[in-house]
C-alpha cells in the first residue's frame, strides 16, 4: 500500500505539473490534486498498517524481516545459492521459479493488458513489479534474520580491559 500510495501521489503530482488539458472531462488541477491527496492517504495508511502487522508478528513470536535495502540486496545471491544447495528450506521451492516468471513477464513485450491503453496498460506491469519487489525483499529479510540468529552470541566484556 505504501508503494501504491507513492505511485498515485507521483501520478497526481505529474498531472498537476505537466497536464494543461482536461482529464476525462475534469480539470487537470482537480484530478492531479485528488490523486495526490489519495496517494498520500493510501501511503500513510499503508505505513501504519505495516507497523501494526510488524508489532503483531513480534508479539506472536513470528520472525520478522531484518536489514535495510542494501543488506537485503547483498543477501539475495547467498539466499539463492543456499536454496539451490538445499541449505535453506524456509523458502517455498516454487518461489524462485515465480520470481523468474515475473522477470520474464516484465521484460517481454506481451502483456495481459496492452501498454497502449493509457494508465490501465501499465497497471499489470506495476502489480507484477510490486509483487516481485515485496516478495524478494521479504524473503531476503527473513534469510538475514536466520543468518543473524545463527551467529554465535558474544557476551559483552565485563570488567576492565587489560593493556597486555
Amino acid at each position: 500500500m505504501v508503494y501504491f500510495g507513492g505511485l498515485l501521489g507521483l501520478i497526481g503530482l505529474l498531472t498537476l505539473v505537466f497536464r494543461d488539458d482536461d482529464v476525462v472531462g475534469l480539470p487537470a488541477v482537480a484530478v492531479g490534486a485528488g490523486l495526490l491527496v489519495v496517494g498520500v492517504v493510501v501511503g500513510a495508511l499503508g505505513f501504519v498498517r505495516r507497523r501494526v502487522v510488524r508489532r503483531r508478528k513480534i508479539a506472536r513470536g513470528e520472525p520478522v524481516p531484518v536489514g535495510n535495502v542494501f543488506e537485503r540486496a547483498q543477501a539475495l545471491p547467498r539466499l539463492l545459492r543456499d536454496v539451490r544447495r538445499g541449505a535453506y528450506a524456509d523458502l517455498p521451492k516454487n518461489r524462485p521459479f515465480l520470481w523468474v516468471l515475473a522477470l520474464v513477464y516484465l521484460v517481454s513485450p506481451i502483456d495481459i493488458l496492452p501498454d497502449l491503453l493509457p494508465i490501465i496498460g501499465v497497471t499489470d506491469d506495476a502489480g507484477v513489479f510490486m509483487w516481485l519487489l515485496t516478495s524478494v525483499s521479504t524473503a531476503t529479510g527473513l534469510y538475514l534474520r536466520r543468518e543473524r540468529d545463527q551467529l554465535p552470541r558474544r557476551e559483552p566484556p565485563t570488567g576492565r580491559r587489560s593493556n597486555s
